[in-house]
């Protein structure tokens, strides 16, 4: 079982071509310049509603992005002078997830803290305000890694405005002695960093693991080793790294195939030289 991200893609293309559509003929921006939204006017405040990390309510919170300071911050209260966050803009992503958050218009918002994901899930009764924030926040990065990349054309940096995840979905999997019962967890596979919740919602993961190419010896093989007992699921994953092996187990072949593919699509792919930092930090992860 898995998020159906080609239904999530469509749903979000179906809001960007109708926010896209209102831009042009109702609110009339592409005629009149003034009527435009300020997407990279550099700072955006307004109210959004943020899921509660421990109750799961949705509650309003006020967000503030500012590239002057190179954050998106959010608050509790209204009249709060410290943020609850600060997110740095070189770490943000935002990505579109309706299924996950259960609503049309759900935001799903990292950041790094202390090198671990953490996630925001939000949304907006509006279609047009929760567009022009995700505008806004690619907007925000595009200046940033303007700055951070100087050389880079524009077709190098769109890109890495945002991104959506590889693949998500449930596995079962152990821990590294390997003789623990499995247990069922919620992956995501983000660039090079897969990440396990114990439920899609979580704030935070359970654990993260660093996916490397096969020049430094990482590899996907399928199946798992001939001693491996406690699994439940019967389609087996092993993910082999400089220091260990990965179990992971999937419900259904079709799962399994998925998966698979995925990492290897990562895997064939070099490291870029920033990346050899990201793995050193995991390589020393207490």
């Amino acid at each position: 079982m898995g998020v159906d991200l080609q239904s999530s893609q469509s749903n979000l293309q179906i809001l960007l071509r109708e926010q896209w559509i209102r831009a042009k003929y109702e609110r009339k921006e592409f005629i009149h310049s003034e009527k435009q939204e300020p997407y990279s006017a550099g700072y955006r405040e307004g109210f959004l509603w943020k899921r509660g990390r421990d109750n799961g309510q949705f509650l309003s919170r006020k967000f503030v992005l500012s590239e002057r300071e190179g954050a998106l911050k959010y608050f509790n209260k209204n009249d709060a002078k410290e943020p609850k966050a600060i997110m740095k803009i070189e770490h943000l992503n935002a990505t579109f997830q309706p299924a996950k958050i259960g609503n049309p218009h759900g935001l799903q918002i990292t950041y790094l803290k202390d090198n671990s994901t953490r996630n925001i899930f939000v949304y907006h009764e509006d279609g047009k305000e929760i567009v022009d924030w995700f505008n806004a926040i690619r907007a925000a990065r595009f200046h940033y890694l303007q700055v951070a990349f100087p050389g880079a054309s524009d077709v190098d940096l769109v890109p890495k405005l945002s991104r959506n995840y590889l693949k998500e979905g449930y596995m079962e999997k152990t821990g590294p002695k390997q003789t623990e019962g499995f247990k069922k967890r919620w992956f995501t596979m983000d660039d090079r960093r897969l990440m396990y919740f114990k439920d899609p919602l979580d704030a935070f993961a359970r654990g993260e693991v660093f996916i490397g190419s096969k020049e430094n010896s990482y590899k996907v093989l399928e199946g798992l080793p001939p001693s491996t007992q406690g699994n439940h699921w019967q389609h087996g994953i092993t993910i082999v790294t400089p220091d260990r092996k990965f179990l992971f187990a999937c419900e259904t072949e079709d799962d399994q195939l998925e998966w698979i593919t995925t990492f290897q699509k990562v895997i064939s792919r070099p490291m870029l030289p920033q990346e050899y930092a990201v793995e050193a930090h995991f390589k020393h992860k207490p």
